[in-house]
């Protein structure tokens, strides 16, 4: 699939994916603004300003001015916000992207922050943070982030603290906003039947004359692991969901395409070793996943599952085992080769449509500074040898590398710190 990628001189970056066979276009915005770029004071700005940007713009002044024009449209909409960027997004008929493409540039840059809905907001931001704590096989995963960074950025929850949401004024989102957003730390993706001279009139139209800022940092990951960890939350939940997690390597390590193989034959699909050994064998649990988690300056393998409380040590046992096995046996062909083929298939499948597209080459440029197509990556997949997954499952899968997240019954943690050895 071709591509093309524009520089404008204020900065901004604009990558045009032209898919003439497709009848939808996607206009994505991502901007290098996440829990990474916070303070502790302002824990949860990123995802709050993200929630208030809807809220009004000086062309249209209230909510619904906004949700109206692109349900009139027909329009999917969105937004999110991670630890290391922000995305606002619309997908509709290709026939209307002048119009979704100037609705989400107006929320991008023209974002009023009324004084009222921000006040209202704060309930809605509470209220979200309360659903993900009584999601245990999502809020798992937050522990996980605590256990292994602590108290600094990538530690912290990307959705904040309720005392910090409470406390939160108009100014702070000026403020964070006029240090974040800015062309030199975004890039614009337009993909779908489009053309690239239709994308860049209306790029230059609206973001021609944005001035650049000067774009504030985030701190360095200090990582500093000497023996395993466990964290526990009690809660009286008819499973557990646990999080085996070990530290591993950032975005551009030459070892993710190894890592992703790895994970694959551990956690990826109903044939994989763990989903064959906890749910067709040990009938414990309904979910397994295994994958590597990789962010600009940092990376974590995990292994999660939810599983039945009165056999929680059996499965971290069964896990660790197959952990271990990786290390002292090489992968079969007919294995390797299998998992290779189940990758590079299920990344063009999830390929399909525009707003997947948008995000495949948005997520690459934003983090990475770079544009691969899927045929580059499944050349990557398609390199990595048996000996290469020994090697690394021998420099990942290390006694004092290993951390244990679990949300269920449990409160005495003594237990899972002596399981956790290979």
């Amino acid at each position: 699939m071709k591509f093309s990628k524009k520089v404008l001189k204020n900065g901004l970056r604009v990558v045009t994916i032209p898919m003439k066979d497709n009848p939808t276009a996607t206009v994505l915005v991502l901007v290098e603004a996440g829990s990474k770029y916070e303070t502790k004071e302002v824990n949860g700005i990123s995802h709050f300003l993200e929630h208030m940007c809807f809220k009004g713009t000086i062309k249209r002044p209230k909510a619904i001015d906004i949700s109206k024009e692109l349900d009139a449209l027909g329009s999917q909409y969105n937004a999110f916000t991670a630890q290391e960027y922000t995305g606002y997004y619309a997908k509709s008929d290709a026939k209307h992207f002048k119009k979704i493409f100037d609705v989400v540039s107006d929320i991008y840059l023209n974002s009023t922050f009324p004084e009222a809905e921000m006040q209202k907001e704060k309930g809605v931001i509470i209220e979200e943070i309360n659903m993900y704590e009584d999601m245990p096989q999502r809020h798992v995963q937050d522990l996980l982030m605590k256990l292994l960074y602590g108290d600094q950025p990538a530690g912290w929850n990307i959705a904040g603290e309720k005392k910090n949401i409470l406390e939160m004024k108009r100014d702070d989102f000026v403020t964070y906003k006029a240090s974040h957003y800015l062309p030199e730390a975004t890039v614009l993706i337009v993909s779908g039947a489009v053309t690239e001279r239709e994308v860049m009139n209306e790029v230059n139209k609206i973001f021609g004359k944005v001035p650049r800022g000067k774009k504030d940092g985030k701190l360095k990951i200090k990582e500093n692991q000497k023996h395993p960890e466990v964290l526990i939350k009690f809660k009286e939940t008819d499973q557990t969901h646990f999080v085996l997690g070990v530290r591993s390597f950032g975005l551009v390590n030459k070892n993710n395409a190894i890592l992703t193989v790895l994970g694959c034959i551990l956690g990826g699909g109903m044939s994989s070793r763990l989903f064959q050994k906890l749910r067709e064998e040990m009938g414990v649990g309904y979910y397994v996943r295994a994958y590597n988690d990789a962010y600009t300056d940092h990376g974590f393998f995990q292994i999660s599952a939810g599983v039945d409380n009165k056999r929680i040590e059996e499965v971290i046992e069964a896990v660790l085992f197959e952990c271990n096995k990786l290390k002292i046996e090489l992968v079969s062909v007919d294995e390797l080769n299998k998992v290779k083929e189940y990758l590079v298939g299920n990344m063009k499948l999830s390929l399909e449509s525009s707003d997947d597209i948008a995000n495949f080459y948005g997520g690459q440029e934003l983090l990475k500074r770079e544009l691969k197509n899927a045929e580059e990556k499944a050349k990557e997949i398609r390199k990595v040898t048996a000996s290469q997954i020994q090697n690394l499952a021998k420099k990942i899968f290390k006694n004092e590398k290993l951390n244990l997240a679990l949300i269920g019954p449990f409160k005495d943690k003594s237990n899972f710190i002596k399981m956790l050895k290979f």
